[in-house]
């Protein structure tokens, strides 16, 4: 019997390859966009999952209330380590402070490396649980020594145990290998820790961290905590217990901030990371893992749609089948099971394209996504899902026409009475409405991202980008030959100018408080984003002053004055800032200038309030500005090989001002490309059925469109008789898709204080691309039925 049932598949789908095609076609597309949002969705869950510590390990955060708003922050003072080890001893297994990951330089012999990494406390290769190649996870409590990652271990050594090798960190700290551990998985927050050195390392070698440590700073908050609570507790517990761990160690006057330490769970680092002015956590990631996963769904039922509506449509072609089995005794459950076997059998052919799809066009979609994923043929887990999906798509797509076919009865069909009545088609116009609402929303939905996006890369930066290069000075020969380099960059014509900043120019690395002017408001707590640079730096980037001047290299005063930008004025209430007097730390610093807002942090956000000093001994990043009458590539080769004479110890690390700048928006981008990525096989899929209806619409109305010719009607007419209907069911589509749009691209922009609007013209632009798609896709066979020859078609009769 099942053997019959599939040679009876076999033969229909082969009779009708057209339809089948279409078939296949859809459902492998929408299967193989599943499978990848499936993948998509598996790698975000799974991220730091790898670690065996995962359930048990912390992030160490505190909430600080300034100005009516709470700041929610991964930033925590040094001390605060020591005291839960001491007073919370018992609630932690292993707790270790850590710096920030940045770029380092390593130097072994004549081998040197720039490489991310970051010094952190000897529990932190337990708590992480490394898996370490060579050595133990006790060698951090040498204070000289490092743990390389297995990648960094190859470039700087190549293959072997490099436990004992010695090398150089940023030119300025000897260390002995220890320890080589596997590099830490691409879906982990702590990808880029490629070195890890001692904690104790980083307090002998730099005067602020020791300071910050050794005389326990508590407004200090510089550096990172990460913890791994013991095993007869957890986190809420452990939050309770230490939430005013800090509050009760601080001074008196800094007891306004109301600071509240808690634990953010590894198991939330990537997926819950933002926090409203109130201190409740709003999601993060995940709202895209929950958007991607609906996106998934409804591709995928588009899909399962173009199936149940060109199977109903032929209906008639299959009702005197039905008749006749049932006439010699069928039950209407064989019938559904023939039906059911029908599409399974469609549904695993699609599912192998899909499968081909998704192998082929992997690496393409890890690009977009910034990803690394691979197909997980070796997981059996990863088939039992496939099948499941398959089966599931089966029912999904062939429950209806199973149904709707195994209805029909024999009396009927065999007097050839059988008609499919005038609501069979209702069903079919249903859910042509929902793909056409589903693809039309993805569209509407990708153009306002696209709109996001261009209007804050038009917001105006406040300096100029075009041909600024960064470097960070992150060795000491920098600083000491810093003359040498300006001297030989400018003589050699290669640049325009060049100057020093405290951090990048697509940056701010510190903020301060405590500062005080006249007519303050004693309850504004004043912090400012505090930038240091060195003279001619506001030529260079090609700031604008708005009021007052620039620093002046020839007025030794300028050295204790101060710019400030135009949010700063705005905090402070300034109406006539020029010549106010800052004060900060025991010393007066007169404002001489307003400069207009530079955009260094997030470009989605207001510009911070801002201060600019000059001081040449707080700078760490060089910027230079290439010369525009020389060829890029060639002036940066030229200007590598000065960095390589004068500072042979240092490999040349530099950054475009632009590319950094370019950065901000790639989760904004990569979600925009996504979407387009997706909306675009929505509509594709779409199509296919609306073209596999159209044809089959026009074969059954062929003598119908005879008739028509014969007595006058042109073939403008006859295209707009077959068109009409399917061009009512896009603008139904479109009213409904117009306001669900609305609503939910309103509610995604709220998360920007810097956003567009959503103009009208986006719903009109989708709705006329929409209906054109329509036209093209019917069109064709439209046109084809009006100009066939109707004495062919008539001839029958």
């Amino acid at each position: 019997m099942l053997l019959t049932y599939l040679k009876i598949s076999l033969r229909t789908l082969l009779k009708s390859k057209g339809y089948s095609l279409i078939n296949l076609s859809g459902l492998a597309v929408g299967m193989a966009v599943a499978i990848l949002i499936g993948l998509w969705i598996y790698d975000e869950l799974s991220y730091d999952r790898t670690a065996e510590n995962y359930p048990r390990v912390a992030r160490v955060m505190q909430h600080q209330t300034a100005n009516g708003e709470v700041f929610s922050q991964y930033a925590i003072p040094a001390p605060l380590e020591n005291e839960l080890k001491t007073t919370y001893g018992s609630s932690f297994r292993y707790v270790a402070l850590a710096s920030w990951i940045g770029g380092h330089f390593l130097n072994s012999g004549d081998r040197q490396l720039s490489r991310d990494g970051l010094y952190m406390g000897v529990d932190a290769p337990h708590l992480l649980a490394l898996k370490m190649h060579y050595g133990t996870r006790d060698g951090l409590k040498d204070p000289h020594s490092i743990l390389l990652s297995r990648s960094t271990s190859v470039a700087l050594f190549g293959e072997g145990n490099p436990v004992g090798r010695r090398l150089q960190i940023d030119n300025k700290q000897e260390a002995t290998v220890t320890g080589v551990y596997e590099d830490l998985p691409y879906n982990s927050e702590l990808r880029d820790a490629l070195f890890i050195a001692p904690w104790e390392l980083l307090v002998l070698s730099d005067p602020f961290v020791r300071f910050a440590h050794e005389t326990r700073q508590w407004g200090y908050n510089s550096f990172q905590l990460f913890v791994q609570i013991a095993d007869n507790t957890d986190f809420a517990t452990v939050d309770n217990r230490i939430r005013f761990s800090k509050y009760r160690r601080v001074l008196p006057e800094d007891r306004k901030y109301k600071a509240e330490i808690f634990l953010h769970p590894m198991s939330r680092w990537h997926l819950y990371s933002h926090w409203d002015k109130e201190g409740n956590q709003t999601g993060g990631q995940i709202e895209y893992v929950w958007l991607f996963a609906l996106i998934g769904v409804f591709v995928l039922l588009l899909a399962c749609i173009n199936f149940m509506n060109l199977s109903t449509a032929r209906s008639e072609k299959r009702a005197r089948e039905v008749g006749i089995r049932k006439a010699i005794g069928s039950l209407r459950s064989q019938l559904i099971g023939q039906f059911f076997g029908e599409s399974l059998l469609v549904v695993f052919a699609a599912l192998l394209a899909a499968v081909l799809l998704v192998e082929l066009g992997l690496p393409w979609f890890n690009d977009i996504a910034g990803k690394r994923m691979t197909v997980l043929w070796l997981n059996p887990v990863f088939w039992l899902l496939l099948v499941s999906f398959a089966g599931l798509t089966a029912l999904l797509a062939g429950s209806y026409p199973a149904l709707y076919l195994s209805s029909f009865q024999p009396v009927q069909v065999l007097k050839g009475t059988f008609r499919a009545g005038r609501y069979a088609s209702v069903p079919r116009k249903v859910l042509v409405t929902i793909q056409f609402t589903v693809s039309v929303t993805l569209i509407i939905g990708t153009m306002i991202v696209y709109r996001q996006i261009q209007y804050t890369k038009n917001r105006p930066v406040g300096y100029s980008r075009d041909g600024l290069v960064m470097v960070q000075m992150k060795s000491p020969d920098f600083h000491q030959k810093y003359d040498v380099l300006k001297n030989q960059l400018t003589t050699s014509g290669l640049i325009a100018g060049i100057s020093q900043s405290s951090g990048p120019v697509t940056g701010v690395w510190s903020s301060n408080g405590g500062f005080d002017w006249q007519g303050k408001d004693p309850a504004l707590d004043a912090e400012f984003a505090t930038n240091w640079v060195t003279e001619g730096f506001g030529e260079l980037v090609g700031w604008h002053i708005l009021q007052g001047r620039d620093f002046d290299p020839r007025l030794a005063t300028d050295s204790v004055s101060v710019l400030i930008n135009e949010s700063g004025v705005r905090f402070a209430g300034l109406k006539n800032p020029v010549g106010t007097i800052l004060k900060w730390e025991g010393r007066e610093y007169p404002i001489i200038g307003v400069v207009q807002d530079l955009i260094q942090d997030s470009p989605y956000k207001p510009v911070r309030p801002g201060l600019f000093f000059r001081n040449p001994k707080e700078v760490s990043w060089m910027v230079l500005k290439l010369n525009p009458s020389l060829p890029v590539s060639d002036a940066i080769a030229r200007m590598e090989r000065i960095f390589r004479q004068v500072i042979p110890a240092a490999p040349f690390d530099y950054q475009f001002v632009d590319d950094a700048f370019a950065k901000k928006f790639a989760d904004e981008e990569r979600i925009g490309k996504l979407a387009a990525f997706f909306a675009s096989l929505a509509i594709f899929i779409s199509c296919l059925g609306l073209f596999g209806l159209a044809s089959f619409t026009a074969e059954q109305r062929t003598k119908e469109i005879g008739i028509r010719k014969v007595l006058g009607a042109s073939v403008l007419n006859l295209w707009g008789l077959l068109s009409k209907d399917f061009v009512g069911l896009v603008i139904l589509s479109c009213s409904i898709a117009v306001p669900l749009a609305w609503y939910g691209m309103a509610n995604w922009l709220q998360k920007y204080e810097y956003r567009t609007d959503i103009a009208w013209w986006v719903f009109a632009l989708a709705a006329i691309g929409a209906l054109a798609i329509t036209l093209l896709t019917v069109s064709y066979q439209a046109v084809r039925a009006a100009m066939m020859n109707p004495v062919k078609t008539l001839k029958a009769e």
